[in-house]
């Protein structure tokens, strides 16, 4: 069998979308007759814990694991932190406009933490790495970002072992939704465009989640970044409960930071309420994550605080389980320069359970390409409060007939399995 070693930041018990993409994938490379070796953090600081993840660790994977020191704890030691508080997803765009004491930190984040706060890791992995290398050879190197000293780390391999490496861009390096907001100095901008154009010159192949993303790192002249997608994985759905909700629900799953704030759709609802009592009562928004404050704060000036149940983050299955029951399910998209481009990994999940997505962004997105392919959907503009509106009636009077159900079409090319066997296919080459 052969090894491929899996340089990843986020493996269970961290939770949250970083870590599923390779998660599952790893998952399902063995039924391809490769062994996945997992190289990652000892004691890692993520947003999100979930420890339900653990169990689905595929008993063929090995897990390579050495310290990481991060500034994290410094910072908190600093403003005053609990230890185990964790930061929330979207804080660099929230900080970039707080107080003095946040306004310094995220300059420090962008302009001496290049290219993250995870940079310190960076020789002690590839010390670590060159070593246990010698005596283990493997055939494949991947490198999974952010954090993008993932990747710097396989970069300092490569000139070091000859081995094949293909950098796994999740998210975007200088083009992600807040790099404008990491308030660069004109060196420390260079610097970031530098050490991105390496990776992307030095690795046999650099993938990403989204064609948008992919046109955005094609700045290398005769190097093709390739495009495979996030997905689901058809296992977690076997037991998953198909009983829908009396009431209706739109659900969000994941962390909803005030960047990817779906505002016209709270005027729309709260609009909707008021002039209808029956759409009041039967209303019933779901938040399943971290939610910025001031998206309840929102929701609450439209009068629809009654409306709203705040669910503190879940394992994973069990949140699948509430989607399942939920008539609605809501895809939020920062509202950001790269929206285009965004393909949030709870996309193929919503698509897995076969309940109406309404997603709020860019109609001539990535994402809204793929909910109108397979329809599984509606995307809408994010400030189309008259097409929004003509929506939620649809979508209402569909409940009330107990016909509100889409009929998808051709979602199966998104499983991790066959999503997989695509990083197979590009080690042969």
């Amino acid at each position: 069998m052969k090894k491929v070693l899996i340089i990843t930041y986020y493996w269970p018990p961290s939770g949250g979308g970083g870590v599923m993409r390779w998660l599952k994938m790893s998952k399902y490379l063995p039924d391809f007759g490769w062994r996945p070796i997992i190289f990652t953090p000892k004691n890692p600081d993520p947003s999100i814990i979930d420890e339900s993840l653990i169990d689905e660790i595929h008993p063929q994977i090995e897990t390579i694991k050495i310290p990481i020191w991060e500034p994290y704890r410094l910072f908190r030691l600093v403003k005053g932190i609990k230890k185990n508080e964790k930061f929330k997803p979207g804080y660099i765009s929230e900080a970039s406009s707080g107080n003095w004491f946040s306004k310094i930190s995220v300059f420090i984040r962008g302009n001496m933490l290049i290219p993250d706060p995870r940079k310190f890791w960076i020789n002690p992995s590839v010390k670590y790495l060159t070593n246990y290398l010698a005596k283990n050879p493997v055939d494949l190197i991947i490198s999974t970002g952010p954090p993008h000293s993932m990747h710097l780390i396989a970069l300092n391999l490569k000139k070091k072992i000859d081995v094949k490496w293909i950098a796994d861009f999740r998210d975007p390096w200088t083009s992600i939704d807040f790099y404008d907001k990491l308030k660069l100095t004109k060196w420390a901008d260079k610097k970031h465009h530098t050490l991105e154009r390496k990776v992307i010159e030095a690795a046999d192949h650099v993938v990403t989640v989204s064609p948008n993303c992919a046109r955005d790192l094609n700045v290398v002249p005769g190097k093709t970044v390739k495009v495979i997608h996030n997905g689901y994985d058809p296992e977690d759905f076997l037991t998953v409960d198909s009983v829908l909700d009396p009431d209706f629900s739109i659900t969000h799953f994941g962390a909803l930071n005030r960047d990817r704030n779906p505002s016209a759709l709270w005027k729309a609802l709260g609009s909707f309420a008021a002039k209808d009592k029956t759409f009041k009562e039967k209303l019933r928004i779901q938040l399943i994550g971290q939610v910025d404050e001031k998206i309840i704060k929102e929701i609450a000036d439209n009068d629809l605080q009654n409306n709203l149940t705040l669910i503190n983050h879940l394992p994973h299955k069990k949140g699948l389980q509430i989607l399942a029951k939920s008539q609605v399910l809501l895809l939020a998209i920062n509202n950001s320069l790269n929206a285009k481009g965004i393909l949030p990994g709870k996309m193929y999940e919503y698509m897995a359970l076969k309940r109406p997505i309404l997603a709020i962004g860019p109609t001539d997105s990535d994402f809204a390409e793929i909910i109108s392919n397979t329809r599984i959907g509606v995307a809408v503009d994010f400030d189309n409060y008259t097409e929004l509106q003509k929506i939620l009636n649809d979508l209402f009077n569909s409940y009330l007939e107990h016909n509100l159900a889409v009929s998808s079409n051709s979602i199966e090319s998104y499983s991790r399995k066959n999503l997989a066997k695509k990083y197979i296919d590009l080690a042969s080459q």
